[in-house]
């Protein structure tokens, strides 16, 4: 078996933050998860649906891999990426680096992956990949999905793989820290102005403050929407709230990345922006239960409430947001 040594689950909730937290924890640094969110300016918001799809999907943090790359920007990490359509080369990108003691990061779809107990297709899921033998890979994912769990080689090959939305073509990567790694301190301000700016000033609709306006107003169609209601309502309110993504769309996990940010920053602005943030991710959950309820017993005025919900919650988003691009000024 070839392994890296002292890899640690941390009980983390969402997949890119578990992955990098162990990347880089192996290079000396050791950042809490709401902070590596953060500091990757993960928050944003998409609604997302296409005659393609089966019912819409509700998204609360920028696109896969979009994380890593503005860590590793903001922290002037070295960041490695490999992608290719050769299975070989593939499992070459990874067996390198941990023959020579370095874990790896992987995106894949999960559908794939033998521990996982939903059978979905995702294919922007992140792992972080520290050994293997003859017939396992060794993983570590987030709490929910067991923390240090190992899967077949066959099905981690599917997995990687695997085309279809959100997939990337056996995406590896590795990160190495420079000997004069900037102060996360120093980091704050710029991620979370980056982080406010995209999502007050969305190129479409569907993204930022607008995109929960609009899902406000779509929201209430959603029973005539889908033939089976209550499998689907139910279905999207679990991946609001436990889907690896530290619930209420990832609120939670960018109002704890705040508090800490406030114990390093004096900043009006940004206790502004925590105490909305606080408001938001309680009314997000909320949301979430309006909606498995709407599912469960057909009602439409759940719909309806949810909607109200989600149209205040794209104004305290935003008055949460402009206070937060205050910060650079």
């Amino acid at each position: 078996m070839a392994a890296v040594g002292d890899i640690e689950a941390r009980g983390t909730q969402h997949c890119e933050t578990t992955a990098l937290g162990v990347l880089l924890r192996h290079e000396g640094i050791d950042l809490s998860e709401p902070m590596l969110f953060g500091l990757g300016s993960g928050l944003s918001f998409v609604y997302w649906d296409s005659k393609s799809m089966g019912f819409p999907f509700l998204g609360g943090r920028v696109k896969p891999f979009d994380l890593t790359r503005n860590l590793a920007s903001g922290l002037g990490l070295e960041l490695v990426v490999h992608e290719t359509t050769s299975p070989r080369r593939a499992w070459e990108h990874v067996a390198t680096p941990i023959d020579a003691g370095r874990p790896v990061g992987l995106q894949l779809d999960s559908y794939h992956l033998d521990y996982f107990g939903s059978k979905v297709h995702f294919g922007g899921h992140v792992v972080a990949m520290y050994g293997y033998d003859d017939h396992h890979a060794y993983l570590v994912d987030t709490d929910q999905q067991g923390g240090k769990v190992s899967t077949g080689l066959a099905g981690l090959a599917r997995a990687r793989a695997a085309r279809g939305p959100m997939t990337a073509k056996h995406r590896s990567f590795t990160l190495t820290a420079p000997r004069d790694l900037p102060s996360p301190r120093d980091q704050i301000v710029p991620a979370i102005t980056a982080c406010a700016d995209a999502f007050l000033n969305p190129p479409i609709a569907n993204l930022g403050y607008r995109g929960i306006d609009k899902a406000g107003k779509l929201v209430r169609t959603w029973l005539q929407r889908t033939d089976t209601p209550e499998r689907d309502l139910p279905r999207t309110a679990l991946l609001m709230e436990k889907a690896g993504t530290g619930g209420a769309l990832f609120r939670n996990l960018f109002r704890d990345f705040l508090a800490e940010c406030t114990h390093r920053l004096d900043s009006s602005h940004l206790r502004t922006g925590h105490g909305l943030y606080s408001e938001a991710a309680a009314l997000w959950t909320h949301v979430a239960a309006l909606l498995a309820q709407a599912g469960t017993a057909g009602e439409a005025q759940c719909l309806v409430e949810a909607g109200t919900a989600l149209h205040g919650l794209a104004r305290i988003e935003r008055e949460a947001m402009q206070a937060l691009s205050r910060l650079g000024q």
